[in-house]
């Protein structure tokens, strides 16, 4: 759709008030404003093109759907943010099984008894704890896939690896530092509660 230029100049607080009214230009503008940057947040997370234009596309839909008794307390690059952020989180809660398998991967690697973590509250978090593995260095990241995939002790992975095992104690103990630091960026897109990792 044509969006004139005085409409695509203002600002969006003038384009939320013509939404409300059911302008379909100031609809089309704070589409063509924020679309990206919703896809690219979208993207991130899921890590699906399908998902992540899904994922726009619901939330402008309902964009539209409640124009009338939208509630912006911030700004609407906010709102529109939450509204993303929120669907990403039950878009990932409701991904059941993949949820549920990496949560028995965990457990059968023997996490909890190799103090990598004391409690996971939530399933959702594996997702982002599996993501922030795959974004360590691969030293590190191969350290701990042993300990957790392969159940390997210390000295296990010592040999494997052809290292000492005060050395294999210091990868895995910056890898869970660098995991701690990783996860708490992650988690700020969500109101989940941080891993508890040991040291």
């Amino acid at each position: 759709m044509f969006v004139r230029k005085h409409i695509h100049n203002k600002d969006d607080e003038y384009l939320l008030h013509l939404l409300r009214r059911g302008n379909e230009e100031a609809f089309t503008c704070i589409y063509e404003r924020y679309h990206k940057m919703l896809y690219a947040l979208s993207y991130r997370y899921l890590k699906s093109r399908t998902a992540a234009e899904d994922t726009v596309q619901h939330v402008f839909v309902k964009l539209w759907e409640h124009r009338t008794d939208i509630i912006v307390t911030v700004n609407l690059r906010n709102y529109l943010y939450s509204m993303t952020k929120n669907y990403i989180l039950n878009y990932i809660r409701n991904e059941q099984n993949a949820l549920a398998h990496n949560y028995r991967i965990a457990q059968q690697a023997g996490i909890v008894e190799d103090n990598l973590f004391e409690t996971i509250e939530r399933k959702e978090l594996m997702t982002l704890f599996y993501q922030a593995i795959a974004l360590l260095p691969v030293q590190k990241k191969e350290i701990c896939l042993l300990k957790m995939e392969d159940k390997l002790s210390n000295q296990e992975i010592a040999g494997k690896m052809q290292l000492s095992v005060n050395t294999i104690k210091t990868h895995y103990a910056q890898a869970i530092k660098l995991l701690r630091e990783t996860m708490s960026k992650m988690t700020q897109l969500t109101v989940w509660p941080l891993i508890l990792f040991s040291s």
